[in-house]
């Protein structure tokens, strides 16, 4: 029987080639850029060419960017400048390093793998360009895509930034088992653009091209502007029969595609864990009860459920699990509209108590899911605080019986903490993105495990016979997945016997399978739709991919071994995974290189912040004078109402002066200063200097603004500086100067130094080996600058300035009289002392309207 749901499946690439433009309009041009994505049983292996020209009469530099999946491992990257090729070479990541930081110590370079999107990473190089000289750039990637709510969707972000004169799209899909439902869509399609798209489909090959004239690229006859900016979509479903599934070999290495159809649901019995601490407030609990409220309306009947709310505080909705009638459906619904936020956090209380109420449970339906999904966007502030006793306390009172999930919400959640409890307790974690979509990503994941249709699965296949098996045992199998199973085969193997046990909701199941190996390896035959050994390397990259998320939860000792294992499969089959990278060397210098690291999401971590509506007194944890924050109690509701007051300021009218001049985070302390200058608004400021770092930063204040309007960046090698100002960001280097407004998301890079702009939001000055500096534009009926740091361990202890001294040189008094209110302490800044307050400002380091954060406020002279 045919399968009628979408097979999902998903690979993102995104192209995107910046130029700078001085002097004349697109003065590098991309006279080719071509995406060739072959699809072969869920592999993808993608190769993209860009083929760039000079047409200047002077060297231009440019970048080439590619958004790829995070999913997705490097695998080739190469430029071709005037016949010589450059190409990547993938090392272990200690010895990459090393080479790169030899390069860094001749030359100047960057890093290459940035994270840029919730399913994003971009890789990027610039390159110099001779005039009237040509480069070839070739970045390959592979990925085994993920079967995710029943559909495959393939989407390439596209954004050539001008007309392309050999613009072509090719996609080729290669499934053994018969397509049987193919479409494409964009977001840029018009009725020009849609004659140059091609679909060609038989019963098991699709071949999709899209390749546009310059002509109908164009927006309007009359201007040379490109309609080529957004997705483009292709989205097929497979046909699946009712057996134990589908087994494909070549070359000795088989993979095994499981996902049965038209099953019976298990009921379910899940307690969702809710926090409402006040880092919760506003539009984010807003988002939580939305989103519960409709999955409310998704329980089954047969369904079991109960809520638990906590901050520093645990309230249960009910002592007892609930079937989901239309009336306990709709008391529910009423205790959610009553959620707000405020308090502290405590995880470790909460998950446990939900532990508790599974454990007494009764009258639950005999075959059924029990699972705890948590949602927290902050770390534990409150009862038990240290990650490592809560992931200890939850794994030994969840003793394997029910499934966790973890939802981190936002980016001051530590998501390590949280995929490792997740993974620990037979479950996984997601983080949920801040944006207008929040509620809808709750109800996504909701729904990826609202149909748990079989639970211990364990695949078997013959011992003697097939070697490197990957993982074989499930706790759950939930409707619109797959499990994939890969291994090497015995060279003597003629028949591959499968067998497959498990519990499905009427009974116990057993399905059974034989595969003839010759038969299978015929399927192959033909190369044109297939990428040689695909199979060794999808059952390499499952294998990585496996054992690395193993290792998240195992003892020291293990983690290190599964690491090694993983890490040797990265350099036998060339992937750039977190454990290797790919050193990239350039032609400006023989020393001159650059390094791709891949990110993981426990990277994509904001800078930490105390939650709003937690209050804390400041307390001695060391004799170093290190200080801790604790949430206090006693005052807390007249600090409240002020925050309350507050937020409703912000919603009413917002103003510049709920913004600090300047923000900082102290260096191994968990304290964010606020800083106050009286510098006049004609005189510059000097903010900070740091001559082994060889960067200055100046400042301006506005003058109908008490907030900084201008900043300069000084750097001494290269010898460059940029000027940024609510207008514009001017890069200037050996007397020209390249404008970057901020009307236009733009990236311009000199011998290293890479200026970024993101449309009306932020610029960012990044140099290898050197602080990063960071300017937010905050937009009001009077717009100013707010200027932050990243990477500030690579300060030296020389750093000054009235910004700088506190990197080097700031220390709360660890003798001061802890009995002091929460709300004033001493800071010591360079041997003198400063009183500081605790006061609300909003983070113009956030790039969402946020609530005000507590910080140490400091007024400074210049």
């Amino acid at each position: 029987m045919e399968e009628r749901m979408l097979l999902a499946l998903t690979v993102f690439s995104s192209l995107v080639v910046l130029a700078e433009t001085i002097g004349q309009k697109h003065a590098i041009e991309i006279y080719s850029l071509h995406v060739d994505c072959k699809v072969t049983s869920r592999f993808a292996h993608t190769i993209i060419t860009s083929k760039i020209v000079n047409r200047a009469n002077e060297s231009r530099e440019a970048t080439f960017e590619v958004e790829l999946p995070k999913t997705a491992f490097i695998t080739n990257f190469s430029m071709s400048i005037d016949g010589k090729v450059y190409s990547g070479i993938i090392k272990e990541k200690a010895s990459a390093q090393k080479e790169y930081d030899t390069a860094v110590s001749h030359g100047q370079s960057a890093g290459l793998i940035k994270i840029t999107d919730r399913k994003l990473e971009q890789f990027h190089v610039s390159v110099s360009i001779a005039a009237a000289s040509k480069v070839t750039f070739v970045l390959t990637y592979e990925e085994l895509l993920k079967r995710q709510l029943g559909k495959f969707e393939l989407l390439m972000k596209v954004r050539p930034k001008q007309l392309v004169k050999h613009f072509q799209i090719d996609v080729h899909i290669f499934e053994p088992q018969g397509i049987h439902f193919l479409e494409t869509d964009s977001t840029f399609m018009t009725n020009e653009l849609t004659e140059a798209l091609m679909k060609v489909q038989n019963e098991t090959k699709a071949h999709i091209l899209f390749k546009p004239t310059v002509d109908q690229q164009k927006i309007n006859p009359e201007l040379d502007e490109t309609l080529l900016n957004g997705d483009f979509v292709v989205r097929y479903d497979v046909k699946r029969a009712a057996t134990a599934g589908d087994i494909q070999i070549v070359n000795g290495y088989f993979v095994h595609y499981f996902a049965p159809c038209e099953m019976p649901v298990f009921p379910k019995n899940i307690i969702f864990v809710i926090d409402r601490s006040g880092s919760m407030a506003g539009r984010k609990i807003e988002q939580t009860r939305d989103a519960l409220l409709k999955i409310l309306q998704d329980l089954h009947p047969e369904d079991h459920f109960s809520f638990i709310a906590f901050n520093s505080k645990v309230v249960e909705w009910k002592s007892s699990l609930l079937q989901a009638t239309t009336e306990n459906v709709a008391s529910a619904a009423g205790f959610v509209q009553t959620l707000s936020a405020s308090g502290g956090t405590d995880i470790n209380r909460a998950v446990l108590t939900a532990v508790s109420v599974l454990d007494k449970a009764e009258r639950l339906p005999e075959r059924s899911v029990s699972m705890i999904i948590l949602l927290t966007d902050g770390q534990p502030t409150s009862g038990e605080s240290n990650v490592e006793v809560i992931q200890e306390n939850i794994h030994k009172a969840v003793n394997g019986k029910y499934a966790l999930f973890c939802l981190g919400f936002g980016f001051d959640v530590s998501y390590r903490f949280l995929e490792k409890m997740a993974l620990s307790n037979g479950g996984i974690a997601r983080r949920i993105y801040e944006n207008s979509d929040a509620a809808l990503q709750l109800q996504g994941f909701y729904q990826e495990v609202a149909t748990p249709i079989l639970m211990k699965i364990e695949m078997q296949y013959p011992e003697n016979a097939v070697e490197g098996l990957t993982k074989t045992d499930f706790k759950l199998f939930f409707e619109g997945s797959e499990i994939i199973v890969s291994g090497k085969i015995n060279n003597e193997l003629g028949l591959l016997p499968v067998e497959i046990r498990a519990q499905s909701h009427a009974s116990d199941l057993t399905l059974k399978e034989e595969a003839n190996v010759k038969e299978k390896e015929q399927v192959f035959q033909n190369q044109s739709y297939i990428f040689g050994n695909f199979i060794e390397r999808l059952w390499a990259y499952l294998t990585i991919q496996q054992l690395l998320e193993k290792s998240i939860s195992a003892q020291e000792e293990d983690q290190k071994t599964l690491e090694a294992q993983a890490l040797e499969l990265s350099l036998r089959y060339s992937f750039v995974t977190p454990l290797t990278s790919m050193v990239v060397t350039k032609p400006a210098g023989q020393w001159q290189a650059e390094l791709a690291n891949k990110p993981t999401e426990a990277d994509n971590e904001k800078l930490t912040s105390f939650p709003v509506g937690d209050v804390y007194r400041l307390r001695s944890g060391s004799p170093s004078g290190r200080w801790r924050a604790e949430p206090q109690s006693g005052s807390n509701k007249k600090l409240l109402s002020v925050v309350d007051r507050l937020r409703h300021n912000i919603r009413a009218r917002p103003l510049a002066n709920e913004y600090p001049q300047l923000l900082l985070q102290l260096p191994k302390q968990n304290e964010t200063i606020c800083l106050n200058t009286d510098g006049k608004a004609a005189s510059s400021v000097h903010l900070l200097s740091d001559l082994e770092q060889g960067l200055a930063v100046t400042g301006k204040l506005g003058d109908r603004i008490n907030h900084f309007v201008q900043f300069e960046i000084t750097y001494v090698n290269p010898p460059a500086q940029i000027h940024v100002s609510t207008d514009e960001v001017v890069l200037s280097h050996n007397n020209k100067s390249i404008r970057l407004p901020w009307t236009d998301s733009a990236t311009s890079a000199i011998q290293g130094l890479r200026v970024s702009v993101k449309k009306e939001r932020s610029v960012t000055a990044s140099l290898s080996d050197t602080v990063t500096v960071k300017i937010s534009l905050v937009k009001f009926p009077d717009d100013f600058l707010g200027l932050y740091f990243l990477n500030t361990d690579r300060f030296s202890d020389k750093v000054s300035g009235v910004l700088g001294q506190f990197y080097s040189k700031a220390q709360f008094e660890s003798n001061s009289d802890t009995s002091q209110r929460a709300d004033g302490r001493l800071l010591s800044v360079s041997g003198s002392e400063h009183r500081v307050t605790r006061q609300y400002k909003k983070d113009y380091r956030l790039e969402s309207n946020s609530d005000p954060v507590p910080c140490w406020s400091v007024d400074v002279t210049p």
